[in-house]
């Protein structure tokens, strides 16, 4: 599962809403694994959300089209991480 992070620090959080903006756009493809984590991911999304921060756009209810059946996360974005929460742990 390729996962990328941002980490908006200071003055850098004024990109907060570009970000959005652009990871609305972005193309959510069907993938070749068939073990994909969709369970953990899910979980330590709403982990970061019990935990404070703000979920500005959330990827757990995408469908992709013609893989309607398929198990999908698009874009996520939580601001408001703070190092203690689950979500910012690197595993």
């Amino acid at each position: 599962m390729p996962l990328s992070t941002i980490v908006l620090v200071g003055d850098a959080t004024k990109w907060e809403n570009e970000l959005v903006k652009r990871a609305k756009q972005l193309k959510v493809n069907a993938g070749i694994e068939t073990d994909a984590d969709l369970e953990r991911v899910c979980k330590l999304i709403q982990s970061g959300v019990q935990s404070g921060a703000k979920l500005r756009l959330d990827g757990r209810d995408i469908v992709v089209p013609g893989y309607e059946q398929g198990n999908f996360v698009g874009p996520t974005i939580l601001s408001g991480v703070t190092k203690n929460m689950e979500c910012h742990k690197v595993y």
